[in-house]
C-alpha cells in the first residue's frame, strides 16, 4: 500500500502539478513553449494509466522536454466515448497542438477524423493498416505513426497456452473490444480446429454486457476464457478477472496486469514500453522530422506471467514445462 501512495505522489509530481507552472516563468527567454496533448481512455487514478504515462514523461525529459519549460503538456483522462473523444480534439486543435500522444485505435480514430495536419503518435494500436490510419507499416504516408500492440501471429499463442494448463478446455469464450478485436478474433478463429475448441465471442460495451455474457456461457462446462488486447479489456479487467475466478474458468490474458490483479496467466509484451519509445518518436517530430517517415513499430519481445495462486484455486497443476518458461511467476 506504502508502495502504491508513493507512486501516485510520484506520479502526480512528475507531470500533475507540473501542468499549473507558469510557462512564462520557466520557458527560457526566446524559447517556444510546444504543446503536447496526451488522450487516453484510462482513469486518472488507475494505477496502469499513472505508469505508463510516467514512463512517457520520464522519457521526455531524458530527452530534454519538460513540463512547465520548453513543453507544455496536456492530459485528458477517460476518452472512451466518441463524443468524449471528438470533444478533447476540439480543446486540441483550439491550443494549437505541436504533436498529439494518442492511446488506442477508437482514440486514434476519432482524433484523426477530427485532425488531418497535426502530427499524432499512437501506442495500443493493433492493425493501424486495417484501421487506415496509415499507408503501410514501413512507411505511414500521412500525419499518422506509432507503436503496435502486437502483431496477429501470436493470437495462436493464447490457445495454445490454455490447453497446456487446461487441457479438458473445449469451449473458450473471447472476451473482445469491439472497435479492436475483430482481427484477434479472426486470428483465434483460424488456429481453434486445431486445438480442438469452440469460440465463443462476448462483447465488451460495457460491464454488464460482459458480466450477462460470461453468466450465459458458464452454464456449459469444460469452458475457458481469452482474453485479446483492448482499451475496453484494460478498462473491464476487475470484473473480468472476477467472472473467470467466480466461475472457476481458467483465462488466458493478453497483458500481465490482469495476472497481478488475479488473474490465472498472460502473453503479451511490455505495456510500458510503448509509451517510453513514442517519447523518442516526439522528440523527433519535435525536431522537424514528418510522420509520414517514421514506420509504425512493433513490439520486439513479449513476456509469459502465471499466478500460482490463481491456478491453486481453479485446481490447476501449472506444467513444469510452463513454469520454466515464465518471465515472471506470482505465488
Amino acid at each position: 500500500m506504502q508502495f502504491d501512495q508513493l507512486k501516485r505522489r510520484e506520479f502526480i509530481a512528475l507531470f500533475g502539478g507540473a501542468a499549473a507552472w507558469p510557462l512564462a516563468v520557466n520557458a527560457q527567454q526566446g524559447e517556444r513553449v510546444r504543446r503536447i496533448p496526451v488522450l487516453t481512455p484510462l482513469a486518472a487514478d488507475d494505477t496502469q494509466g499513472q505508469t505508463r504515462l510516467t514512463a512517457f514523461f520520464q522519457e521526455l525529459r531524458e530527452l530534454g522536454w519538460i513540463d512547465g519549460r520548453n513543453v507544455r503538456i496536456d492530459t485528458r483522462w477517460n476518452a472512451s466515448k466518441p463524443d468524449e473523444i471528438r470533444k478533447y480534439a476540439a480543446e486540441f486543435v483550439a491550443l494549437p497542438p505541436d504533436v498529439i500522444l494518442a492511446a488506442g485505435s477508437p482514440i486514434v480514430a476519432g482524433l484523426q477524423s477530427e485532425i488531418r495536419t497535426v502530427p499524432i503518435v499512437f501506442v495500443q494500436v493493433t492493425d493501424p493498416v486495417a484501421a487506415g490510419f496509415v499507408d503501410s507499416l514501413s512507411r505511414p504516408g500521412g500525419n499518422i505513426t506509432g507503436f503496435m500492440n502486437f502483431e496477429y501471429g501470436i493470437s495462436g499463442k493464447w490457445l495454445e497456452l490454455l490447453k497446456e494448463i487446461a487441457p479438458r478446455v473445449t469451449r473458450v469464450a473471447v472476451i473482445r473490444d469491439l472497435t479492436t478485436g475483430l482481427g484477434q478474433l479472426g486470428a483465434l478463429q483460424s488456429t481453434a480446429p486445431s486445438f480442438g475448441v469452440e469460440l465463443i465471442p462476448i462483447g465488451t460495451r460495457d460491464a454488464g454486457e460482459i458480466g450477462r455474457g460470461v453468466n450465459a456461457f458458464a452454464q456449459v462446462p469444460d469452458g475457458g476464457m481469452i482474453v485479446p488486447a483492448g482499451a475496453a479489456v484494460t478498462i473491464y479487467r476487475e470484473p473480468i478477472i472476477m467472472l473467470a475466478t467466480r466461475h472457476r474458468l481458467p483465462a488466458v490474458y493478453s497483458d500481465r496486469v490482469f495476472v497481478t490483479g488475479g488473474g490465472l496467466i498472460a502473453y503479451g509484451p511490455d505495456r510500458v514500453a510503448p509509451f517510453r519509445r513514442a517519447a523518442s518518436y516526439i522528440d523527433r517530430i519535435l525536431k522537424g522530422e514528418k510522420p509520414a517517415d517514421l514506420p509504425v513499430q512493433a513490439p520486439t519481445k513479449y513476456e509469459l506471467a502465471i499466478n500460482l495462486k490463481a491456478a491453486q484455486a481453479l485446481g490447476l497443476t501449472v506444467p513444469p514445462m510452463l513454469l520454466a518458461r515464465a518471465d515472471e511467476v506470482i505465488e
